[in-house]
């Protein structure tokens, strides 16, 4: 069995594992946890009732956070315009170029967009850039030709959610220096995001369980009927 540090352990006391939390509650009580030596993120975290073997009941999908996600987040540009993508806020921009550092091994950012007519060199890299979740898709808003809006949107608070391969899904709602409030907001917003993906058709819970937690401390359960 791990072995929990003390301060991990005065965190969880007041934590009932029998009880299902209120929302705010819960952000609450995380605000007040013990702080580590880095701005934690806070995460909404669920099981999901799909079955993740069948196609059609993938989930994913996007957030634009009110009070972003207190990330400071490495956009790269798939572009043949990479001047431009640079003066509008991209980290990185380029095509063929990036396409050889990332085969090469190099993942240095966190967010890859790209415009449309760059998708038929950086389908190249999938394989690569698939697994690690990083592959533009339309569905995710990532291959757009409004560079400045795409750019922006993943700069200011959107934030992507997938669930893996064994119906697990996890969402960040932002950091613990956030307030209550602006985590509440924040959750909120991810709450009716993850509640519209659901699969058109699908009969059942569409959460089983969901939990919030910051990095570094014990999680507190929600119901899952707020995804109702």
């Amino acid at each position: 069995m791990k072995k929990r540090s003390r301060r991990y352990v005065a965190s969880s006391e007041g934590i009932s594992e029998s009880k299902h939390y209120e929302l705010k509650e819960a952000l609450m009580g995380i605000s007040s946890q013990s702080k580590v030596k880095f701005d934690e993120s806070v995460e909404l975290s669920m099981r999901l009732g799909v079955d993740p073997k069948q196609s059609s009941q993938t989930v994913r999908g996007t957030v634009k956070l009110p009070h972003g996600s207190g990330k400071d987040v490495q956009v790269l540009v798939f572009t043949e315009k990479p001047e431009e993508a640079l003066k509008l806020g991209a980290d990185h921009a380029g095509l063929e170029n990036l396409i050889s550092k990332i085969k090469d091994g190099w993942t240095g950012f966190d967010v890859a967009l790209s415009t449309t007519t760059a998708m038929k060199s950086v389908r190249s890299i999938a394989r690569v850039l698939g697994p690690r979740g990083l592959m533009p898709t339309p569905k995710a808003g990532t291959i757009t030709d409004n560079l400045e809006e795409g750019i922006n949107d993943v700069k200011t608070g959107r934030v992507e959610f997938k669930m893996d391969k064994t119906g697990a899904m996890a969402v960040l709602i932002g950091k613990k220096s956030f307030t209550v409030d602006q985590l509440l907001e924040n959750a909120n917003s991810a709450i009716q995001a993850v509640s519209s993906s659901k699969p058109e058709g699908f009969k059942g819970r569409f959460v089983k369980s969901a939990h919030v937690s910051s990095t570094m401390n014990p999680s507190y359960r929600l119901s899952p009927t707020i995804f109702n």
